[in-house]
């Protein structure tokens, strides 16, 4: 298995041109990755030998996803999970993936969205991911920061495990991403996170 490990400033045409090069058939990259190489052109190399690509670490765009499609006929599972747990939520195969959607929650998590109060979320209002750890602590869920215990159990309350990041939930249990609790900006009464306005310029 060849492993593509360059340091520094994320090189798209290299890297498609090593997929084209040795036939890479998996590819997992984060969101930046993608956005990088469809404005490189995709058609400019043979990436036929692709057969699954996915896209984990932050929100995906759906324009770059449409484009990615257009480009190499295959669909980029987008996922969400933190350096602090595993995989929480994803577009898996045996689920129709929604363009913007970081999908449904992984099997084995009681993931839900709760307000500031701890308290359980209606579909289409916003809160923040959590992870239910009690009365089980959720499996692959960090135990501590290395010499700084106290910074992880500030991401507890109540029963659950706050990730940090705002989302809400559609109507048939697929999330979607707002942004960082904390990046939130509030214009004209509006609460507008940096994905949204990336999205747009895009």
């Amino acid at each position: 298995m060849l492993r593509h490990d360059a340091r520094g400033r994320f090189d798209p045409v290299l890297t498609m041109k090593i997929m084209e090069r040795y036939g890479v058939t998996s590819f997992c990259a984060p969101p930046t990755a993608y956005r990088m190489m469809v404005l490189e052109g995709l058609t400019k190399y043979d990436l036929g030998k692709l057969r699954l690509c996915t896209g984990p670490g932050e929100p995906l765009n759906p324009e770059v996803m449409k484009i990615w499609e257009d480009g190499t006929g295959l669909t980029i599972y987008d996922g969400y999970g933190q350096t602090e747990t595993v995989l929480l939520v994803g577009n898996f195969r045996c689920l129709p993936v929604r363009p913007g959607s970081m999908g449904k929650p992984a099997p084995g998590f009681n993931v839900a969205i709760v307000d500031e109060d701890g308290k359980e979320l209606p579909q289409g209002e916003e809160g923040q991911i959590a992870v239910r750890v009690k009365p089980e602590r959720a499996a692959g869920l960090l135990p501590e920061y290395w010499k700084y215990p106290e910074g992880m159990e500030a991401s507890f309350y109540g029963d659950w495990y706050l990730t940090g990041d705002k989302a809400y939930k559609d109507e048939d249990g697929y999330y979607w991403v707002v942004d960082r609790a904390d990046d939130v900006i509030i214009s004209a009464g509006y609460r507008t996170g940096p994905f949204e306005v990336e999205s747009a310029l895009i």
